[in-house]
């Protein structure tokens, strides 16, 4: 097939030996089926900003560190120079996310190489070598629908675990490779602890999941993973391989905003005498 011009640079510098042929194009970007080093990978060419359907990316960008205050800036004001790292960023992010993700123990793609906007990673492949299907194109029982929900249900508290919280899950970015769920798609991924929308986020993700295999097991429409797991983020325990029930009953009782004020006040008092025993020291 002709070669891609965004591949071309590529093929020239020896990074990929051959472009097989398409294998799909999405909101974010088109994929390839590629030769490297001898095997069969895939190249994820990211679209530009103005060919991309996905929007909302300020919701997800929030907690994202800049080092380069340059950067920050020119990112902050969306300048042309700005504009232009903003996309940089978000699809290095993806990058990042796969290699974090991968050493944390979550089934996603083995990333390459990352190079002028295209992403060399592993191709998942089913029992019979051919590239994965989608969740949502695999016909399921509830026994296997159960199965692949706990799979998620697991890797989705790793990535937690990790820091990270996918942010766009659904049956549309897990692929059904030969060892089960993978999940793809992730320069949306958000940091868990500097995005104030991570637990709507984070549960959207779960009930997405919970309402496809919902469709083939029935009984998981009725548990409640979501606020389970962001309950045990907050408290500190949640631990990768941790058993969750499902089960989450929410505290009803009033927040007794009286009592917090009094700490916050002692806090200050306490803060004040140590501030007055340090100046009386000098």
């Amino acid at each position: 097939m002709k070669i891609p011009k965004r591949l071309e640079p590529l093929v020239r510098d020896g990074l990929v030996d051959e472009v097989i042929r398409p294998l799909k194009s999405g909101k974010e970007a088109a994929v390839f089926v590629v030769r490297a080093g001898g095997e069969v990978r895939c190249a994820k060419v990211y679209k530009e900003a103005e060919q991309r359907g996905f929007r909302g990316h300020a919701e997800y960008q929030e907690g994202r560190k800049v080092r380069n205050s340059r950067r920050a800036r020119a990112m902050a004001k969306g300048t042309r120079y700005g504009r232009q790292e903003m996309e940089a960023a978000w699809q290095s992010a993806e990058v990042d996310a796969l290699y974090r993700l991968a050493d944390a123990g979550v089934r996603v793609p083995k990333p390459h190489l990352f190079v002028d906007g295209v992403l060399l990673m592993e191709l998942v492949t089913d029992a019979d070598g051919h590239a994965a299907p989608r969740l949502d194109d695999v016909e399921l029982d509830p026994a296997l629908a159960l199965d692949y929900h706990g799979r998620l249900i697991a890797d989705i508290v790793r990535m937690l675990c990790a820091g990270l919280i996918h942010g766009d899950l659904s049956e549309y970015n897990v692929l059904v490779g030969v060892d089960g769920p993978v999940i793809i798609d992730l320069p949306q991924a958000v940091n868990a602890a500097g995005n104030n929308g991570a637990r709507r986020l984070l549960l959207r993700d779960v009930d997405n999941m919970t309402a496809y295999f919902g469709r083939f097991a029935p009984a998981l429409l009725d548990s409640d993973y979501g606020a389970e797991i962001w309950a045990h983020y907050q408290a500190g325990s949640l631990q990768p391989g941790m058993t969750l029930t499902g089960q989450f009953d929410a505290d009803e009782h009033a927040a007794d905003v009286a009592a917090v004020l009094r700490e916050i006040a002692a806090a200050r008092e306490e803060a004040a005498r140590r501030r007055e025993n340090a100046e009386d020291a000098l």
